[in-house]
This record gives C-alpha cells, sequence and structure tokens, in this order.
C-alpha cells in the first residue's frame, strides 16, 4: 500500500534526505541511515511515479528498483546534498520505462490516453541529455556553497516553500529571489566558460 504523510516544506525534505544519506555512507543505521533515507524520500518517490498513471503493482515495482539503484550505485553520488534529485530522476525513468513497456504490452483502445502519458525518447536523445545534465552540474559545482544548496533547492521543486528555503539557508524571504538570478548569471558564466554555452 501506498504510503500517505503530510508534505513538508520541500527544504526540509532536501535536507533531511541529505542527512539521512550522509549518516547512511558514514555508516549509521536505522532512522539515521539509509532507513530514514527510505522514510523521508518514499512519499515524495510515490508522487513521482504514479503521475505516471502505473497500477499500484507497477509503482511499487518502481520505488523498489530506484531504492535498488541507489544501494547499487551510492558511490556516484559525491554530492550528499544531490540524494533527493538523484532519486527522483531514477524514479521517473523508471516508472517512464514501464509505462512504455505497458502500453507496448497491452494495446489501448482509447487512444487519447496515450497524448498524455511521456513521450518516448530515443537513445541518442537520452544520452545527450544525460551528457547536458553533467556539464550543468558540473558547472554548478563551481559556484559559492550558497548558490550550490539554492539552485539544487529551486532544480527540483516546481513550487519551492520559500520560508522553508530561507531557514535551510538562513537567508531572509525577500533576498531568495534576487540572489537566484546572481547565482543563475553565475552559473551561465561558468557554463559559458566550459563551452557548454555559446
Amino acid at each position: 500500500m501506498a504510503p500517505t504523510t503530510s508534505r513538508s516544506g520541500a527544504g526540509a525534505v532536501w535536507a533531511e534526505a541529505e542527512e539521512r544519506f550522509r549518516g547512511w555512507v558514514n555508516g549509521a543505521t536505522g532512522d539515521d541511515g539509509l532507513d530514514g533515507l527510505v522514510r523521508v524520500m518514499t512519499p515524495v518517490l510515490w508522487h513521482v511515479v504514479r503521475a505516471y498513471r502505473l497500477e499500484q503493482d507497477a509503482a511499487e515495482d518502481v520505488i523498489q528498483t530506484t531504492w535498488l539503484a541507489l544501494v547499487r550505485r551510492r558511490d556516484a553520488i559525491e554530492d550528499p546534498a544531490a540524494v533527493g534529485g538523484w532519486l527522483t530522476t531514477t524514479a521517473r525513468r523508471e516508472a517512464w520505462r514501464t509505462s512504455s513497456a505497458t502500453r507496448r504490452a497491452v494495446p489501448t483502445e482509447d487512444e487519447t490516453i496515450a497524448l498524455h502519458l511521456p513521450r518516448q525518447r530515443s537513445a541518442e536523445t537520452a544520452a545527450l541529455e544525460s551528457e547536458e545534465a553533467d556539464r550543468l552540474w558540473l558547472a554548478v559545482d563551481t559556484l559559492p556553497e550558497r548558490c550550490r544548496r539554492l539552485l539544487r533547492i529551486v532544480a527540483f521543486e516546481n513550487r519551492p516553500d520559500y520560508s522553508e528555503v530561507a531557514a535551510t539557508l538562513d537567508m531572509p524571504v525577500g533576498s531568495i529571489g534576487p540572489t537566484r538570478g546572481r547565482c543563475l548569471a553565475k552559473l551561465r558564466v561558468a557554463l559559458l566558460q566550459t563551452g557548454a554555452l555559446s
């Protein structure tokens, strides 16, 4: 059964996920480690996966696959602050793959449904997007810490709770927008310097 939880601010969820991931990497167990990370992020993953209109069993499989991928590839996550984004991206890709396979196996009579499902990308497009994402995050890593943390929060949340962001980053709510603008300008310069933008 899908877990239910009251939604807290995005910044708080991302910060707690980062803390639990750090604990796990450093050998913590129980709620201070992987168990705590699962507790914090599973409701978020359910939200991501169910957007693909998967059946309950398929959604559970996608989430389990996402956690297995993290266990196998945790060393690939160099910045613990990125674990929330890594998990949601992995879940989104697996949900898309699963929904695509389901559509191929069981053709639907209602063609209008297909218009609302994620569109299939070519392998070349997926590889290009992955390469672009790698260049982007390498550029983000060159920015000051406050910019790195702020951009990670706003990158993975459509409507971040500014009061939570302010508390997480220890900055006034009114300065978040201007700071984000300055950070994006710095990011653009970094991307230009690396040749990622022309």
